[in-house]
């Protein structure tokens, strides 16, 4: 309990004081800016990270690499996702991350459906770093097995006509949406 509170406390130092949402200007077959209210209740030290990647810029022109209909998409890649960058490749987007180190898991009771938020990882439930996603529609069985940190409280149309994936695994070919601006709103 005292590591977790100690982590709590470090986190909240790290990041920006109770940031409350992020506003994210997309561009592509989808327009517009989506905004989304983050949950620091429920996942404090993720919601820390995306506000301290968000503030440095890390998220600007990062593309959606993963897009599945009736599921989700998914971007946040700022390693390899990052258009304009020499690292940037849309056959690596995914497999990155940022500088900064994995977060261990903040599971919740908080349902996946449409409009929330979710941090992607891999097999380890604590490899979270910068990638995230949004539902499109509702899915159990992410509940209890995905760290929740937001949900979209107004642009849910943008994210609606965000570019599907065609490749293997819901991968965006061709020209991907990006999220050209993101911004942490307090």
């Amino acid at each position: 309990m005292l590591r977790k509170t100690v982590a709590l406390i470090a986190a909240l130092a790290a990041g920006p004081a109770f940031a409350t949402g992020l506003d994210i200007e997309i561009s592509g077959e989808a327009n517009g800016t989506v905004h989304i209210d983050l949950l620091e209740d429920l996942a404090p030290n993720h919601v820390a990270q995306i506000t301290k990647l968000a503030n440095e810029g890390a998220y600007d022109n990062v593309v959606f690499h993963r897009v599945i209909e009736g599921f989700m998409a998914q971007t946040g890649d700022v390693e390899f996702g990052k258009m304009g960058t020499e690292q940037f490749s849309m056959q690596m987007a995914g497999r990155g991350g940022s500088q900064y180190d994995d977060l261990a898991a903040e599971f919740s009771d908080e349902s996946y459906v449409a409009g929330v938020v979710g941090m992607a990882r891999s097999q380890s439930p604590d490899s979270a770093n910068s990638q995230f996603f949004i539902m499109f529609a509702p899915a159990p069985s992410l509940d209890g097995q995905y760290t929740v940190v937001g949900r979209v409280t107004s642009g849910m149309d943008v994210v609606n006509a965000i570019k599907r994936g065609t490749g293997p695994n819901g991968a965006v070919v061709g020209e991907p949406d990006v999220m050209t601006k993101v911004t942490v709103t307090e």
